[in-house]
C-alpha cells in the first residue's frame, strides 16, 4: 500500500512536464521489486493500466481530489492499484501455464539439453556433443 500512496501523490505532484506517467509505472516496478514482490518484472504492469486506462484515470482523480483534505480519499485508488496487481500476476499465472504446456511437447533430447543448461549455465555445441552424443546438426 505504501508503494500506491506514493505513486498518486507523486502523481499528483507532476514534477516533470512530460513522462510522469511513464515514470510512475518505472518506479511502482522498483519499489514493488525492493518490497519483495519479484514477478513484477516478468508481467507487464503498464499493459494491464492501458487496459483500463478509463478506471485509471477516474481512481487517480477521485484521489487526487481529496489529497489535500483532511482525510484524503485512498479507496478508489488503492482498489485501482490492487486490482491492477491481481491481474498483472494472472496474467504472468497464464504465461506460465502456456510455457509449461510448451515444455510438456519438447522431444526428450531438448528437455535434457534444458536441464544441462540450467545446471551449468552456458554451454557450447561441443559441450552438447560431447554430453548426449548427438550431432552438432541435431543439436
Amino acid at each position: 500500500m505504501i508503494v500506491a500512496v506514493f505513486i498518486v501523490t507523486f502523481l499528483e505532484i507532476h514534477p516533470f512536464q512530460d513522462g510522469n506517467g511513464r515514470l510512475s509505472r518505472i518506479l511502482t516496478t522498483l519499489l514493488l521489486l525492493q518490497a519483495g514482490y519479484a514477478y513484477v518484472p516478468y508481467s507487464s504492469l503498464e499493459s494491464v493500466i492501458e487496459q483500463s486506462k478509463e478506471a485509471y484515470y477516474l481512481a487517480l482523480r477521485q484521489t487526487q481530489q481529496s489529497l489535500l483534505s483532511e482525510a484524503p480519499n485512498w479507496q478508489p485508488w488503492l482498489l485501482f492499484f490492487m486490482r491492477a496487481l491481481q491481474q498483472q500476476k494472472r496474467r504472468l499465472a497464464a504465461k506460465v501455464d502456456r510455457e509449461k504446456g510448451a515444455l510438456a511437447t519438447l522431444p526428450e533430447l531438448a528437455v535434457r539439453i534444458l536441464d544441462y543448461v540450467r545446471d551449468h549455465g552456458r554451454v557450447t555445441t561441443r559441450d552438447m556433443v560431447r554430453e548426449f552424443g548427438a550431432s552438432p546438426n541435431t543439436l
